[in-house]
């Protein structure tokens, strides 16, 4: 009671790391919103207000300079854009649903960039789509994910490379037992996650400056412009303002060339930047856990509660002090003992299981069997460890999360 009302967060109960986790990275993603919306806003609203402007008196000054009433031309306007949504424009563009512009629109389906130039009108259409897109992203996806894998794999082996090179330079190996310390101590080294994150931050930067030469020729963009296109696309935001390659053909430049450039930078870009953005995820996780330490040490009583309490088992994944976290190795598998197992009494008679037993029973299998795919997903059972894993806050995970587990220093669990 006094932990509650002296605290100003006036929690009274321990908070699991995880949901701490989450609910921070929450807060972060709705104020990072606020501040994007207020910035944006600022820069874009008066144009805004130009252009609406602008066009009211073009279009005050069309209807009256031809005869027509505001109806009939607003009427007008509405068909155009209703054949705009079909592929329509006024200028001469490549067609949309010939074989190598439907080849183009799956693309953007499938890698989840949907530009918006070009969409499905019919009702086959539309239903083939939903079927479409649903295996081709979750394969595409996998296919980004074992990308980021061999990239991490090749970037640690090169790493490693120099780091090992630079050690032997510095240090020479007088003997046989000295050298053997040295490969014994470089078994176990592994890459930085600032040192990944600026090689794949340079790789990215080289492919959006090299895309972005070509897109200016050949599109006559602005380098800025083209610049913009290619985060926009390479990231699968893909607003659709900008479209590369949708003229029939390119006066000065090979047409079949430029095709199959735009489908290279597209492809590796896109892959650059999803791993790119991976593993800024881990340096984010990272802030996380620092911020989690230290409203730990600032507020203990958010928690942890004061005072011993008979029967109670500390939860799992909890953020306590660490002198109250290193009494405990959490496991799955430990975890299992609850309140009714430790009462001797009801252990060695046969009274019924109560239902809160029964409950706690099936948690635990839950957790074991989302452990069980967890592994499985990853591709090799975790090691033992757990509890150096969860010091880190990088505990396992799918997808890309699970691939740059323990592949990297910072989330390495013999750290």
């Amino acid at each position: 009671m006094a932990c509650r009302s002296g605290c100003c967060c006036g929690s009274s109960s321990p908070i699991n790391e995880d949901n701490a986790r989450f609910l921070l990275l929450a807060l972060f993603i709705v104020l990072y919103l606020l501040c994007g919306a207020a910035v944006f806003s600022a820069l874009e609203q008066p144009k805004e207000r130009e252009a609406k402007a602008r066009w009211a008196q073009r279009f005050e000054h069309f209807s009256q300079k031809h005869n027509l009433s505001r109806r009939d031309l607003r009427d007008f306007l509405r068909s155009y854009e209703e054949a705009n949504v079909a592929g329509i424009r006024v200028d001469t563009v490549r067609p949309r649903w010939d074989f190598t512009g439907a080849f183009y629109f799956v693309g953007t389906v499938v890698s989840t960039i949907g530009f918006g130039m070009t969409t499905p009108a019919t009702i086959g259409g539309k239903i083939f789509l939903m079927f479409y897109g649903l295996l081709g992203c979750a394969a595409t996806i996998l296919f980004f994910n074992l990308f980021l894998e061999r990239v991490i794999t090749v970037i640690a082996f090169v790493l490693k490379s120099f780091h090992e090179r630079r050690r032997n330079k510095a240090v020479l190996p007088q003997n046989g037992r000295r050298a053997s310390d040295g490969e014994k101590a470089l078994a176990g080294w592994k890459p930085s996650v600032y040192c990944v994150m600026f090689i794949l931050g340079a790789a990215a930067i080289l492919v959006s400056c090299c895309a972005s030469l070509m897109y200016s020729a050949a599109e006559g963009w602005g380098y800025l412009d083209s610049l913009y296109f290619c985060f926009v696309a390479f990231s699968t935001i893909g607003f659709g303002d900008m479209v590369s390659s949708q003229r029939i053909s390119y006066e000065g430049h090979a047409t079949a060339a430029y095709r199959v450039g735009n489908f290279f930078f597209i492809l590796t870009g896109v892959c650059c930047i999803y791993s790119l953005f991976n593993v800024i995820s881990i340096v984010i996780k990272q802030v996380l856990n620092w911020l989690l330490r230290r409203l730990e040490a600032s507020c203990h009583c958010c928690f942890y509660r004061k005072g011993p309490h008979p029967h109670r088992h500390p939860r799992r994944n909890v953020v306590a002090p660490g002198h109250l976290r290193a009494r405990r190795d959490p496991s799955i598998e430990t975890d299992a003992i609850n309140e009714s197992e430790t009462d001797p009494g009801r252990r060695m008679s046969g009274e019924m299981i109560s239902m809160r037993d029964f409950l706690t029973a099936n948690k635990v299998n839950l957790a074991i069997m989302q452990k069980q795919l967890s592994e499985m997903a990853v591709g090799h059972p975790r090691q033992s460890g757990g509890s150096c894993s969860h010091q880190n806050g990088f505990s396992g995970g799918v997808g890309a999360l699970g691939i740059m587990n323990n592949r990297l220093a910072e989330t390495s669990m013999d750290r």
